[in-house]
């Protein structure tokens, strides 16, 4: 489900309610699964590979996830989380501008505010995956017998017992492919160049893949990344495409325009997988990592960085847990909770009259902090452990439970009814339009868009 930009968060959680009451009501008897980590998965077979139709575009669509599938298993893409995109309108960026005395174009201004706030994300990213991760817990089919380091909960389900966000760990997202692939986010052009640069260079074990075999692709090409979308980040800059663009051109031509945070699990508590508070957070977290001092990271800061994300996927809530920081270590708590109280200056300036709730945001995820049985992932191993569920039998109830949640709202409430209805009829005519006006074969299509 992909929300437009809205001004104020409770309009895109709205959103999210009648875009899922909506689709509830034409999928019958279908579920939606409620949880990052996939449900019970006998193989990879199981996991079809999504179609867009025989456009140009829509061929390349489903030739890349079809490479996906060879690269990293095709159960990889029934992993799943929340996207939060965030910008600052354009009325804070002349007074930012003049407060700083810049006098670079207002454009790489910009730029270079937003890939500040990518850096600080990146050093802290950890306390999202802390806070929001909702996957310490998996379906035992989902390693396939390979060793995962993981206990069991049960016959059907493995955990790590101060896991946050499996989803988010080696075992998810950050997988060994990448594990070597860093992108510098220093500047815009090292952002651009190190991502082109994956894009181009060829890499063995994906060679040994295939690309076009016997008339069919495998996969788009056999490069350390086929597209820009490959990147595996908690964090990326953004800018809308144009009409054949890549992400890449689109940076360099209009410069950043928003920053898309991808480390967020779907909430199991909250029916649309997340709530306003959340984002409440969220929007101060943001704007704290562009406010705050954000030097270069250095190869080894990316070392730290790196050991930081994959601690605290793992193991964060174990008692005691330390994290890199500077030259030393400090405490998982002692460093979240200074962070909070940081923020909290910034959730004042956004909520000047207390009613907004940003400043009550930032003190509740501050709780949190202080005690881990209040995270998600708590939470959800003990309402596994106390109702002996496995993962599967937990997430079906509760997909059940959902789905009975939006049926059961009246229609009249959802705001958008009418607007989805004609926009799920235009996007077949769109599909129908594009389909016939393709000019080129698609060998020459896909040549020219990955030259």
């Amino acid at each position: 489900f992909v929300t437009p930009p809205q001004s104020w968060n409770w309009q895109t959680i709205q959103f999210l309610c009648d875009i899922h009451q909506f689709t509830m009501e034409r999928i019958g008897d279908e579920l939606l699964w409620p949880l990052s980590m996939p449900c019970r998965i006998t193989s990879d077979a199981d996991v079809p590979i999504a179609y867009y139709g025989t456009s140009n575009i829509g061929r390349m669509k489903t030739i890349y996830r079809r490479g996906l599938g060879h690269r990293y298993g095709s159960i990889m893409q029934a992993i799943s989380g929340v996207h939060y995109n965030y910008s600052l309108p354009d009325a804070f960026w002349p007074l930012y501008r003049e407060l700083e005395a810049d006098d670079s174009a207002p454009q790489d201004f910009r730029s270079a505010a937003y890939l500040s706030a990518v850096r600080n994300v990146r050093r802290m990213d950890w306390l999202l995956l802390y806070l929001f991760g909702a996957s310490p817990a998996l379906c035992k089919s989902f390693v396939q017998g390979r060793e995962s380091g993981l206990e069991e909960l049960d016959s059907a389900t493995l955990y790590g017992p101060w896991a946050t966000s499996l989803r988010m760990s080696d075992l998810g997202y950050r997988n060994d492919a990448q594990a070597n692939l860093v992108v510098s986010a220093n500047s815009l052009d090292e952002y651009v160049r190190d991502l082109s640069e994956a894009t181009h260079l060829p890499r063995a074990e994906f060679a040994r893949i295939g690309v076009k075999v016997d008339g069919e692709y495998r996969q788009l090409n056999a490069n350390q990344l086929q597209i820009e979308n490959e990147f595996y980040s908690t964090i990326r800059p953004k800018r809308v495409i144009e009409p054949g663009e890549r992400p890449t051109a689109a940076l360099l031509r209009g410069g950043v325009q928003y920053v898309e945070l991808r480390a967020l699990d779907i909430s199991p508590s909250d029916p649309v997988g997340l709530n306003q508070r959340q984002m409440r957070f969220l929007e101060v977290f943001l704007i704290y990592c562009l406010l705050l001092d954000s030097p270069p990271i250095s190869a080894a800061e990316q070392e730290c960085i790196d050991r930081n994300h994959g601690l605290v996927a793992r193991r964060g809530r174990e008692p005691g847990l330390q994290l890199a920081r500077g030259e030393g270590e400090i405490s998982l708590p002692e460093w979240g909770i200074a962070i909070c109280r940081e923020m909290e200056a910034v959730a004042r300036l956004l909520d000047p009259d207390g009613r907004q709730g940003h400043v009550e945001a930032v003190r509740h995820h501050a709780r949190i902090v202080e005690d881990s049985s209040l995270t998600p992932s708590a939470a959800l191993i003990a309402e596994l452990r106390d109702k002996q569920l496995s993962l599967a039998t937990y997430g079906l109830d509760l997909a059940r439970r959902t789905r009975d949640y939006f049926l059961s709202l009246g229609a009249d409430l959802n705001q958008h009814r009418e607007a989805l209805a004609a926009e799920a009829d235009d996007s077949l005519r769109r599909q129908a339009q594009m389909e016939a006006s393709d000019e080129l074969d698609f060998d020459e299509y896909l040549a020219r868009y990955l030259a």
